[in-house]
């Protein structure tokens, strides 16, 4: 049975906060994904064995994205609400320390989860050749959101 509240998301296209939610996740896993799989393809430092293995490391990698943005957040948050000079270069270091660290956490979990089914090769043990991937990933995610936004 359709309610009027189906209605109205059909004619005006509003959505609930969930749906909202979902699209982003959806498309920021398959713009993830795509990054993946042009760096696998055209870049040798990049080897990922299986499509299913590169979709898998995409959810893997945007959730693990997300709880570093949200620590990140939380932690300028704290020292937002601090006054002075301490506090501003306090907040900025621990949002180095934390954006830098966490890709270190991210690629241990990549290679826990999936082996040498998902390999970054080349400089310090691959951390650049990630580092690289996740920065074009971000880059990507601007723009499909700048994109998106301009069509509004």
């Amino acid at each position: 049975m359709t309610t009027n509240e189906d209605l109205q998301n059909e004619s005006d296209g509003s959505f609930s906060k969930r749906q909202r939610l979902f699209i982003k996740y959806t498309l920021a896993v398959l713009v993830d994904l795509t990054v993946l799989n042009l760096f696998n393809e055209y870049w040798d430092f990049v080897y990922i064995e299986f499509f299913t293995i590169s979709l898998l490391t995409a959810v893997l990698l945007q959730f693990l994205l997300q709880v570093t943005i949200a620590i990140e957040h939380r932690v300028a948050g704290y020292f937002k609400s601090k006054t002075g000079l301490r506090a501003k270069v306090l907040r900025g270091l621990s949002t180095w320390a934390i954006l830098f660290a966490s890709k270190l956490v991210i690629l241990e979990a990549i290679n826990f989860a999936f082996g040498d089914s998902v390999l970054f090769s080349g400089p310090v043990h691959g951390l650049v050749a990630f580092i690289i991937v996740v920065i074009a990933i971000i880059i990507a995610e601007q723009a499909i959101t700048r994109i998106y936004n301009s069509l509004a």
